[in-house]
């Protein structure tokens, strides 16, 4: 295998990109901390940091005291230096925003989905995701053209080799060569990601599974879905389809269930919404929708109420232990609008009934990202993938 060789121009690229991920992990630094935290002289530190200023990266934000003699400079990378686009998209409802280079939000917008746009895709769909990032990128006083990367957060499959989506059942009118048209449309790179792997991606950088290399998040809302990280990184499978644990075949429901009508059963009929709407009936405890009855049954108390919170629990655990088994992960984050709901009460009450049916002893916690975790999610994807273009940039 040939390797590259070692010449100057190769060395100052390795370097500029060392001192921007360290910038952006660490910052604002000094050229003294940047020379002892990379290794390279004063020198040379001076001479990296003059590259990245002239190419407007890099800028003095303030000054150090440093001790006898003048101030040191503090340099941080400019967060105009690149913009991403995240978006969260929904049967009835689409949310972008918009973040710099550090993954701070500074535009949002929420809009509608029409049903034709949901069902038929095409020309209505490239219009919806073109208007969404138009007008978050207005929301920051910036342009379309000002913009590096989108990320689209959607439930369903998307083929990992590719990049496009391999299935929707809640959006049928998304099907593959999407990314490419609305890449065109946008004018930069356009990537699709499954909504709840998205959530993990927030979870591990700003939630509770910050630090934790192996871990599962489970969403338990209208739709079910797991995102599991392994070593650090998300696992999606050869076809994308890693996590669709709505279909795992369960005991008591109709197995295996349709692909074209999940929720007809296997786990989906289990612990989706709608057969939570109905176990809660069963309990007496009545309620406007699944995450509803789930809160009722906290604050209210009583048998009943801790009838269903077990019933519900114990479902729950079937399908985290047939994932446990097989992963060993060392935590579990129950999120989505019904698993959220249940809060502490309900994890513990998951993580007892795991451990006494399978030999595992994972952490079961709910998420701890506030508001919209996957399009967190995508919006941190977006910058990544942002940041890695710059990175590259400087070779």
């Amino acid at each position: 295998m040939s390797q590259r060789p070692g010449t100057p121009s190769l060395l100052r690229a390795m370097n500029d990109r060392s001192a921007l991920e360290l910038l952006l992990a660490a910052g604002p630094l000094t050229r003294v901390d940047l020379g002892r935290m990379t290794g390279l002289s004063k020198v040379t530190a001076s001479q990296l940091l003059g590259r990245l200023q002239e190419r407007n990266l890099v800028e003095v934000v303030g000054t150090r005291s440093a001790g006898r003699g003048p101030n040191a400079e503090l340099y941080a990378v400019r967060p105009g230096c690149s913009y991403s686009i995240g978006i969260e998209l929904n049967p009835d409802v689409a949310e972008a925003a918009i973040a710099d280079v550090t993954g701070a939000v500074i535009g949002s917008v929420t809009a509608p989905v029409a049903a034709e746009v949901t069902a038929a895709g095409g020309a209505d769909s490239r219009r919806l995701v073109h208007d969404m990032a138009l007008a978050a990128a207005a929301d920051a006083g910036l342009t379309l053209a000002d913009v590096d990367d989108v990320v689209i957060g959607l439930p369903g499959v998307v083929d990992p080799s590719t990049g496009d989506i391999e299935l929707s059942f809640d959006l049928p009118g998304w099907h593959r060569g999407m990314r490419d048209l609305l890449a065109a449309d946008l004018g930069c790179a356009v990537s699709f990601e499954n909504d709840v792997n998205l959530a993990a991606v927030a979870e591990r950088a700003e939630g509770a599974g910050r630090d934790v290399d192996d871990m599962v998040l489970l969403w338990i809302g209208r739709g079910v879905g797991l995102a599991v990280v392994l070593s650090g990184h998300l696992h999606r499978g050869a076809t994308g389809a890693a996590g669709e644990i709505g279909y795992l075949p369960m005991p008591g429901v109709p197995s295996p269930a349709s692909v074209e009508r999940p929720a007809s059963g296997a786990f989906q009929a289990l612990v989706g919404a709608g057969a939570v709407d109905e176990l809660a009936a069963e309990y007496g405890i009545v309620a406007d929708g699944a995450a509803a009855a789930v809160r009722a049954a906290l604050a209210g108390g009583g048998a009943a109420a801790d009838g269903f919170l077990l019933a519900f629990s114990h479902r729950l655990a079937l399908g985290v232990a047939s994932v446990c088994t097989v992963v060993d992960p060392a935590l579990v984050v129950v999120a989505g609008e019904v698993g959220a709901a249940g809060g502490d009460r309900l994890c513990d009450l998951v993580g007892d009934d795991v451990r006494r049916i399978a030999p595992v002893n994972p952490r079961v916690v709910p998420t701890t990202v506030p508001g919209a975790p996957v399009l967190r999610g995508a919006v941190l994807t977006a910058v990544e993938h942002a940041r890695l273009t710059l990175f590259a940039s400087t070779e």
